[in-house]
C-alpha cells in the first residue's frame, strides 16, 4: 500500500515478528527465520504462473533446492545446505521477479538484494556472500530445481526450459516435492528443515573440548 501523503519517508517492513527491517541498510539483528519462512512460503514463484490448486512458493522451491545438492553433492557438510535453504530469503521481502524483470531493473534492485543477503547470511553465521564454489554448486541444484518446475509446474516446452537453464543431468524429479502445496503445511516444513541443518551447523562450528 502506497504511504499517506505528506508522511515521513520511509524504506523499512515491519514484520511479523515485530522487527521493522530497513531495506536499504538491514541489521543482522533484525532478521528473524520466522519472518523468512512466513514471507517465502507466501511468495509465488513464476509470478504465480503454475498449475495446482495453491502456489509453487519460494519457500517449497527452496526445499526441493536444498535436497537436490544433497543429491549433487552427498557429503556435502550443513553449511552449504544452509546456504541453499537460505539462497533466495531476501525474497521474503523484495519478492520473487523473474529473471527477465530483474535485468531490466539492473543494479539498484541487486544492491538491495546483496545487502538483505549479507545480513540474513551474517545472522545466521554464514559468510556475508557465498564463495564462488558454494555459489556455483547452489546455481547448479537452482537450475535443476527451475528446469523441473518449468516443465511440471509452468507450462514450458522441453526445448525451452533446456535453452534456460539447462538439462538436469544426473538429477531426477523422483522424489522431489514438486506439488504445489498449502502455505501452512510448505512454511511448517521450511522451519522444521532450517532449524535440523542450524542445529547441525552450529555443532559443527563449536570446538571440541580436549580431554583431560
Amino acid at each position: 500500500m502506497p504511504d499517506r501523503e505528506g508522511a515521513p519517508s520511509r524504506a523499512w517492513q515491519r514484520m511479523l515478528s515485530g522487527r521493522r527491517l530497513d531495506l536499504l541498510d538491514p541489521s543482522p539483528l533484525d532478521i528473524e527465520i520466522a519472518d523468512i519462512a512466513h514471507g517465502l512460503a507466501r511468495v509465488a514463484r513464476w509470478n504465480g504462473q503454475t498449475h495446482g490448486v495453491h502456489a509453487f512458493s519460494v519457500a517449497q522451491h527452496s526445499l526441493v533446492v536444498e535436497a537436490i545438492i544433497g543429491r549433487l553433492a552427498p557429503d556435502c557438510g550443513p553449511e552449504l545446505r544452509l546456504a541453499a535453504m537460505l539462497h533466495d530469503a531476501p525474497e521474503y521481502v523484495i519478492g520473487d521477479m523473474i529473471s527477465p524483470f530483474k535485468k531490466v531493473l539492473g543494479g539498484n534492485y541487486k544492491t538491495v538484494e546483496a545487502r538483505l543477503e549479507a545480513a540474513i547470511h551474517i545472522r545466521f553465521g554464514l559468510p556475508p556472500h557465498p564463495t564462488r564454489a558454494v555459489h556455483a554448486k547452489i546455481k547448479r541444484a537452482d537450475q535443476v530445481s527451475a528446469f523441473f518446475e518449468a516443465t511440471m509446474l509452468a507450462g514450458f516446452s522441453e526445448k525451452e526450459a533446456v535453452t534456460y537453464f539447462g538439462r538436469p543431468r544426473g538429477v531426477s524429479p523422483d522424489g522431489l516435492d514438486l506439488t504445489p502445496r498449502p502455505v501452512a503445511e510448505v512454511q511448517a516444513d521450511y522451519l522444521a528443515r532450517f532449524a535440523a541443518i542450524e542445529a547441525e551447523f552450529q555443532t559443527a562450528r563449536t570446538p571440541r573440548k580436549k580431554r583431560a
